[in-house]
């Protein structure tokens, strides 16, 4: 049963918080992958990994996040995961060495684990299948605002602090939203069952969950789309650099337009839902993607690689935003577990997108790369609009 209009409310805002902090750091490097490469005296491929080494240990806690916010509180995870990543990030900060950066990187990715995923599973318990698609998406504009600060407002503000000062910011804002969400905790708010991990039944509720074939198959068009539409970010500094339209700040703005598709998707989202449907907006999502992968390809002027990039992120909120609704069904009475897998098999796809995108772009040039991973959205959507949700 729908709670009151006001605790959802109250829960949007609390935990959607949350999540822009916890987004707020994952695209704050990718701006200034020219600089960091200048500072540490190495290619554009090894500063790319530092994009997988924030996926990749996102994506390989999620087992243990899952049933370990399934059985203790989904909402003291998100805030105790607040608490340590803005520990993480303030020793990236201080990194003096490229080892030290990728190190620390790695545990503020696994600390962000603990924060998007699980807040979608409290909005999962929260809100019936019916209305949980719109109730998502709106939690997701407060995740898609924090990639646009840490993608466009980082890349403006690394020309005063340096990417030390942004990465700093973003410890500051985790430090206070984990605050803010414990207070809530703590004050009664948001009172939940406590409860103990048990392994033995964490492998039980996986095995069931990996025993649905639609979750198997929604896992495996997830990590399919994360490596094709994030494999290119890390990339997006160096191929504005290279036709000369920009560089640091000018790449911010690309990466923030690909967050303002999302605001775009949120706002659009109701009513194509109830005219067209979601697998209609799941295939429409997947041209988009195509549009704009081909559009940031070719772009002779950066309006119009922000533009494709604008293009492309809605695309891809009407895909993954519809994957997100089915996952958070598959397993009701062990959401946090369901979601987490999702997102292990998301950010896996992630982590191994900007290997995969380095040795296409080598090998094949910029417009073929990004046409066959287009292409390859365009097919992971038909794939999904035509199964039944």
């Amino acid at each position: 049963m729908l709670p009151p209009a006001p605790s959802v409310l109250r829960l949007t805002c609390v935990f959607g918080i949350a999540s822009f902090s916890g987004a707020l750091a994952i695209r704050a490097l990718d701006p200034a992958a020219a600089e960091l490469g200048r500072e540490f005296a190495v290619t554009a491929d090894r500063i790319a990994l530092l994009s997988t080494a924030f996926s990749l240990p996102f994506a390989l806690i999620q087992p243990v996040l899952g049933p370990v916010a399934d059985a203790t509180g989904k909402r003291r995870m998100v805030a105790f995961a607040l608490l340590i990543l803005a520990l993480m990030l303030t020793l990236c900060a201080l990194a003096p060495t490229l080892g030290w950066l990728m190190v620390a990187r790695i545990l503020a990715g696994a600390a962000a684990g603990g924060v998007m995923p699980v807040t979608i599973a409290i909005i999962g318990d929260a809100v019936p299948m019916a209305q949980r698609q719109v109730a998502i998406s709106r939690l997701l504009v407060f995740a898609i605002t924090g990639q646009i600060a840490g993608g466009a407002l980082a890349g403006f503000l690394m020309g005063f602090v340096g990417w030390r000062g942004v990465i700093l910011g973003c410890a500051a804002v985790a430090l206070a939203a984990g605050i803010f969400v414990l207070n809530e905790a703590w004050r009664g708010g948001m009172r939940e069952a406590r409860g103990r991990f048990d392994p033995v039944v964490a492998l039980e509720r996986y095995r069931d969950i990996i025993g649905n074939p639609a979750a198997r198959f929604l896992y495996i068009m997830v990590a399919i789309e994360g490596a094709l539409i994030y494999g290119i970010f890390p990339y997006v500094a160096w191929l504005l650099l290279e036709r000369g339209l920009g560089g640091v700040a000018e790449s911010g703005l690309a990466i923030g337009g690909f967050g303002l598709g999302g605001i775009v998707f949120a706002i659009i989202a109701p009513p194509i839902l109830r005219h067209a449907g979601q697998g209609r907006m799941v295939m429409l999502g997947g041209a988009l993607c195509l549009l704009g992968l081909g559009g940031f390809g070719v772009a002779p002027s950066l309006a119009i690689a922000i533009a494709a990039m604008l293009i492309l992120g809605v695309g891809f909120y009407m895909i993954h935003n519809s994957i997100q609704t089915r996952v958070s069904e598959v397993a009701p009475q062990s959401r946090a577990s369901a979601v987490s897998l999702h997102a292990f098999s998301f950010f896996s796809g992630q982590s191994l997108g900007p290997i995969l995108y380095g040795l296409a772009l080598s090998g094949l040039g910029v417009a073929p790369t990004l046409l066959l991973a287009g292409l390859g959205l365009v097919g992971v959507s038909i794939l999904i609009g035509r199964r039944p949700a």
